[in-house]
């Protein structure tokens, strides 16, 4: 698509900086949440192919915990984030220490998913404020949809009319820590952002590096 074929290493830049501010407010509701302090970072953004997504997470039959919604507002979408099943394990320890649930019965019982469906309304929540409050527009999450399967079926799902219209997605890498926790491994999970084409333009002129020559 060609929105995508003019993106330079400023505008990742750019798109870089909207994870990092976004990563900022999601590791202090998560802070809050947890009453615990978590550090979160960005470490790459770049653009991918809708084949790649699925061999970024592992492959087609990898499970993956994903939560899906629309962009809505000035710059319509779509956004998925992604965590492998062993990572989204980890995550839940995090946001369950202390509770009482089996950990045995691992990502599927009501208590566990209700957990990651809120830890994702949270970080996808603060990506999409990073993002508008920088182009001034105004974009809105929709009600967020957790689903836990094979990163083929949930793409294959999700991607059905994208593709109509998009060759590629944004991949923002996210890795989040305890930093007060030496023994705290790092969480990894990804954020695919998928903007209509016509969002892909005024997202960029609204933050000052226009695609158009």
């Amino acid at each position: 698509m060609a929105g995508y074929a003019r993106l330079t290493g400023f505008h990742l830049d750019v798109l870089r900086e909207v994870g990092n501010i976004g990563a900022g407010h999601a590791a202090t509701a998560l802070s809050e949440l947890l009453g615990k302090t978590v550090d979160m970072r960005v470490p790459s953004v770049n653009i991918v192919s809708l084949q790649e997504m699925t061999e970024l997470l592992g492959g087609t039959e990898t499970v993956v915990a994903a939560i899906y919604l629309r962009m809505l507002g000035d710059a319509p979408g779509s956004m998925f984030f992604m965590l492998p099943l062993n990572q989204s394990k980890k995550l839940v320890s995090h946001l369950l220490a202390g509770e009482p649930y089996d950990p045995a019965e691992g990502v599927y019982s009501e208590l566990t998913l209700s957990a990651l469906q809120e830890a994702g309304n949270i970080l996808s929540g603060s990506y999409l404020s990073a993002l508008s409050d920088l182009t001034g527009m105004n974009i809105q999450p929709s009600v967020p949809s957790l689903s836990i399967d094979m990163a083929g079926a949930i793409l294959g799902y999700g991607l059905i009319e994208i593709s109509k219209s998009s060759d590629y997605a944004i991949i923002i890498n996210t890795s989040l820590t305890e930093p007060e926790n030496m023994h705290s491994d790092s969480i990894h999970g990804y954020f695919f952002l998928l903007p209509d084409p016509d969002s892909f333009e005024k997202i960029f002129d609204a933050l000052g590096v226009p695609l158009h020559e």
